[in-house]
């Protein structure tokens, strides 16, 4: 390195003096010596032009290299989208050109971003996107401040803007996608350091997203957040208003700048997160006037839509709207193809429930989603009486690593729903040992498998309830049913609670009769009331109030058209057959045959679980000496079914075929009022050991394998 004037020093020899002694060495300075001063000067300027054009010609020569790098990666860009197959190797290229452009980093994480599926892939993507945004904002950042100084200025930087608007959003998007809701507060706030004229970023609402998904932490958690759900809705609906300010306030000039309507996109992306928020604070009104402006504006998701009418009872409009197709973000969960499956499992249409699900994960695979659609699937054979193929799939939905991209649903949410269904599955597990035995009660391996599950049950609730008293969610998600966020149906919550302090259940949701503004619902807080009375050992009490609840809701008021409280037939045979399984239990005589007779006309497969005998008129036709077919049929009457001889009792024809060593079994069951229950069901077998178990649950309208795999069992 050169050294400055002021460092060079000069050494020299004079005569000491007059005696002539040795020379003497010495430092003469500027100040001692204005001839060497003056040649010191000329030295140093020299040196210092010198060192000028060096630097100037090299800094000259870099930059000229930059320029035609960036001119050539510009030129080379053109045609090329991030999301092509050849974008990486151009990415690649790019950065070998010029490693200080952000072009060539930013095709690199735009690439990866967009085929990621999992946490391992957007993570890969988030350190290219770091380093493309930081790149771009330390060379135009003061282009991307000034973008509004003019128009012509921002048609001049329009393709700049572009590549930091989607720097910015697939950022953001990123930290979303793998649960960096801090890192992504932080990006909205250098967003909003930027104070747009117009905010593209939607920073506001961003926040409010933030707030709202993440409700449930407090401050100590995350920074930014308030203490309390109540202090994160607060400040999410704040940031949503002040998001309506800003528009308003900059309405005028950006009217000058994208015409007349410019601003209703902008409000229309407000009122989205408004109508969440408010369904999930219970401000069903206000939800749907937002609701209402998103489809007039040609801008509504026809899926949050459907929650909002799933919350408020309107099952039937949500069915419609979550049919709608719309758009969905690559590789993330479709809320519609979860909540579809569960209202079909409400008017037990387990059947398509299942096949609805089933098509989902055939076509969706191993992405974002997969682990949800599990659980719906599962949901279905649950209900549906295959309990087998419920524990396989709650068992993949467990070990699947699930990310929640797109959604408020949570990895805690997730959890919860799976260890309520496997509550539900335990208990029907042995409610099945003594359905299909009923002689169960002197049966050392039954009452070994029984209290095996009842000790896992024990465990599994212990886990969950202490889960639940950790959720300060607990009362908006559990106990008030069908929470916009709530991802398991009202009968799992009734499954969980009926084991705890009934007194203290019945006495709140008898204040959720009087307090809850859902008309619709009311009728179903009004079931647990009745269920905790049953538990609490009130039959009197819990039959007057079903037998009220069933006049109030009674389904023929509502097909023809004269009772909005009529439950609808078509998504509420589970919520009435709830009802008349609590009247099956604290009947007698021939009102409890007539309201068993109703619950095997409702939801036939829950009768396997109810511990009610179904009164069938059952016939066995075909090879009636056959050794195998009498083990099958004894095994059929040893179930707790009870056999009657009358036409009045719902009908079964059970027929044996014989092909070889095959034997075919052809089954068609009626309700007693002649409805179809099963038709034309079928079992192949060609031992005869568990078949009799199997046939006496396909009585029931449990669905399965032609051939069942009997040994695996």
């Amino acid at each position: 390195m050169f050294k400055t004037p002021e460092h060079i020093s000069f050494q020299s020899s004079v005569p000491s003096g007059a005696s002539g002694a040795g020379r003497t060495p010495y430092v003469i300075s500027m100040a001692e010596a204005p001839e060497v001063n003056t040649m010191k000067t000329a030295i140093c300027s020299i040196r210092t032009v010198i060192l000028f054009l060096l630097t100037f010609c090299s800094l000259h020569s870099i930059a000229q290299i930059n320029e035609q790098a960036r001119y050539e990666i510009d030129a080379k860009r053109i045609g090329v989208n991030p999301e092509d197959k050849d974008a990486l190797p151009r990415s690649r290229e790019f950065i070998r050109l010029d490693s200080t452009y952000y072009v060539g980093w930013m095709y690199e994480g735009l690439y990866k971003y967009d085929r990621s599926s999992d946490y391992l892939g957007y993570r890969q993507a988030l350190e290219p996107l770091q380093k493309a945004l930081a790149l771009f904002e330390k060379d135009y950042g003061y282009e991307i401040r000034n973008i509004f100084s003019s128009m012509e200025y921002f048609r001049a930087k329009g393709n700049r803007f572009n590549d930091f608007y989607y720097l910015a959003t697939t950022l953001q998007s990123c930290y979303n996608s793998i649960e960096m809701p801090d890192s992504t507060m932080a990006l909205l706030d250098r967003l909003a350091a930027y104070h747009f004229q117009r905010d593209f970023f939607y920073v506001h609402t961003g926040r409010a997203w933030l707030y709202h998904r993440n409700r449930f932490y407090t401050s100590e958690k995350y920074a930014f957040l308030g203490n309390s759900i109540e202090e994160n809705e607060a400040l999410a609906f704040k940031e949503c208003y002040a998001a309506i300010t800003e528009v308003e306030k900059s309405k005028s000039v950006n009217d000058l700048w994208y015409g007349p309507y410019q601003s209703e996109g902008d409000l229309l992306n407000t009122y989205h997160y408004l109508a969440i928020l408010h369904d999930y604070n219970q401000n069903f009104d206000s939800s749907k006037y937002y609701y209402e402006q998103l489809i007039n504006g040609g801008q509504v998701s026809w899926s949050n839509y459907a929650n909002l009418e799933h919350v408020i009872g309107d099952f039937s409009g949500a069915v419609r709207d979550y049919s709608k197709v719309q758009y969905k973000r690559r590789f993330s969960l479709s809320e519609s193809d979860y909540f579809m499956p569960m209202i079909l499992v409400y008017g037990g249409d387990t059947k398509n429930a299942i096949r609805v699900a089933q098509e989902k994960i055939t076509e969706s695979g191993s992405t974002p989603g997969f682990g949800w659609y599990n659980i719906a699937l599962a949901r279905g054979y649950l209900y549906d009486g295959q309990l087998d193929s419920c524990e396989f799939f709650l068992d993949k939905a467990a070990n699947f690593k699930e990310l929640h991209i797109n959604t408020t649903l949570t990895q805690s949410v997730y959890e919860f729903t799976i260890n309520l269904l496997r509550i539900q599955l335990i208990e029907k597990k042995v409610a099945l040992i003594k359905f299909l035995d009923t002689g169960w009660w002197y049966s050392f391996g039954a009452l070994y498998d029984i209290a095996a599950l009842k000790i896992e049950k024990i465990m599994l609730e212990y886990a969950v309830v202490n889960s639940m008293a950790a959720n300060p969610e607990r009362d908006r998600l559990i106990y008030d049913l069908f929470c916009a966020e709530a991802t398991f149906t009202y009968d799992e919550s009734m499954y969980l609670l009926k084991d705890f302090c009934a007194p203290f259940f019945q006495k709140k949701y008898e204040d959720y009769t009087v307090s809850d503004p859902r008309k619709k619902i009311n009728r179903y807080f009004r079931l647990f009331t009745c269920k905790f009375m049953l538990e609490g050992g009130k039959e009197e009490e819990a039959e007057r109030g079903c037998r009220k609840l069933l006049d109030d809701s009674d389904p023929s008021g509502y097909q023809e058209g004269y009772s909005e409280n009529a439950a609808d037939i078509r998504y509420e045979k589970l919520y009435l057959y709830r009802v008349m399984e609590i009247l099956s239990e604290t009947t007698s005589g021939n009102d409890r045959d007539y309201y068993r007779a109703q619950c095997f006309k409702m939801y036939p497969q829950q009768m396997l679980y109810s511990g009610i005998p179904a009164k069938i008129n059952i016939r066995f036709s075909g090879l009636e000496n056959d050794e195998k077919v009498r083990a099958v049929t004894d095994e059929v009457k040893a179930c707790n079914i009870e056999f009657s001889d009358s036409p009045e009792a719902a009908r079964a024809d059970v027929e044996f075929l014989k092909t070889g060593d095959t034997y075919q079994v052809l089954i068609n069951v009626t309700d007693e009022y002649g409805s179809p229950v099963v038709v034309n069901g079928e079992l192949l077998f060609k031992e005869s050991k568990g078949i009799g178990r199997e046939l006496a649950m396909r009585l029931f309208g449990k669905g399965g394998a032609v051939k069942p795999d009997i040994a695996a069992k």
